[in-house]
């Protein structure tokens, strides 16, 4: 009998242990893009490991998502691949009585990719093709304006299935941030932003739902992040770039389309690196940002958040090319390093 509480009181006090410990793990919540998730997930239990104590959750919900979430004020930090605009940033400073903070994390790409039966190859597309496909103006594959930069090409006269997102999202930004930029009717009608209403197409939701809706549908483009294309083995376009090269997205013309904005880069790190200048730019390049509020009432997640983008602007881009994400430029990483003063 003695044995036995013996052991139950042994059996007590391990529970005990382990509820202590599971309790001292420190739990910070975010949400938003999905464009950077890969990169997340990897970065998230990467710390975790060499921190037990911090555990970093992550829902890829969307950029438009990670917005709302953050100013409701439900998750402990979002994440958008559209910076947040003024009327937003105003509206959360008004009510609160502080701001909320852009860092960027890394760079990507939005691409083009497609279901085209019979062709496997890399396809050339001009910033006038793309604009007039996303409008519905282009509406067959043979078209010329696709046709006539893609000689060699069997090109069906098929129609063109046109496939966006459906959800709030920083790559639907990107995407149609490029397009204002290049086409001033598709500036006109449908603008930028991580919402739009769109004039053609099917809705996926997140990267993974378009890529989906396009691989299970002949005859049709869509866009997504440049790693999920990788992933799931689409094919993706050259675009024609400010300089008037075709221009395939990879690590090297990611990098090259932030070299010409980085060193001009605001203090608030919110910029645009679509249609980017100079030779070997990829045009739909883009930094991603964590949006991270400027006072805490919990100071330990405040200390922890600020310790893992410390890490992740140092030991955490030593990753970040192995999953087709490009590195920040050292001076990004700089300022930011400096900016994390500001976090409270």
């Amino acid at each position: 009998m003695k044995r036995i509480a013996a052991v139950f009181v042994l059996i007590t006090a391990l529970a005990g242990m382990v509820r202590g410990k599971a309790e001292e793990t420190l739990l910070i919540n975010g949400a938003g893009a999905s464009f950077p998730h890969p990169m997340y997930s990897k970065w998230f239990d990467d710390y975790h490991k060499k921190n037990p104590n911090i555990q970093i959750n992550y829902t890829p919900i969307g950029s438009g998502g990670g917005i709302k979430q953050v100013t409701e004020g439900t998750v402990d930090f979002g994440a958008s691949d559209g910076p947040m605009n003024d009327d937003q940033l105003k509206a959360f400073n008004d009510k609160h009585g502080f701001g909320i903070l852009h860092f960027p994390t890394v760079l990507g790409a939005a691409v083009p990719t497609y279901n085209i039966p019979g062709v496997t190859g890399e396809l050339n597309f001009t910033p006038e093709a793309l604009a007039g496909i996303f409008m519905g103006h282009i509406s067959k594959w043979n078209d010329p304006a696709i046709a006539s930069v893609n000689k060699g090409v069997n090109l069906p006269a098929n129609d063109i299935v046109v496939v966006h997102r459906s959800d709030g999202s920083g790559t639907t930004y990107i995407w149609t941030d490029y397009l204002s930029k290049v086409n001033d009717g598709w500036k006109a009608r449908v603008g930028k932003g991580t919402s739009v209403n769109w004039p053609v197409g099917l809705g996926g939701k997140l990267n993974e739902g378009v890529a989906g809706q396009i691989k299970a549908t002949p005859n049709s483009i869509g866009y997504v992040e440049l790693i999920y294309a990788i992933q799931s083995s689409m094919p993706y376009g050259r675009v024609k770039n400010a300089a008037g090269e075709f221009v395939k997205a990879d690590l090297a013309s990611v990098t090259a389309a932030a070299a010409a904005t980085a060193k001009e880069m605001p203090d608030d790190f919110r910029v645009s690196i679509t249609n980017a200048p100079g030779k070997g730019a990829y045009p739909i390049s883009s930094f991603t940002w964590l949006l991270i509020p400027e006072k805490f009432q919990d100071a330990k997640k405040r200390d922890a958040l600020k310790g893992f983008i410390k890490w992740m602007l140092t030991e955490g881009q030593e990753d970040v090319e192995k999953l087709a994400y490009a590195k920040l430029p050292k001076d990004v990483v700089s300022k930011e390093l400096k900016a994390l003063n500001k976090v409270q």
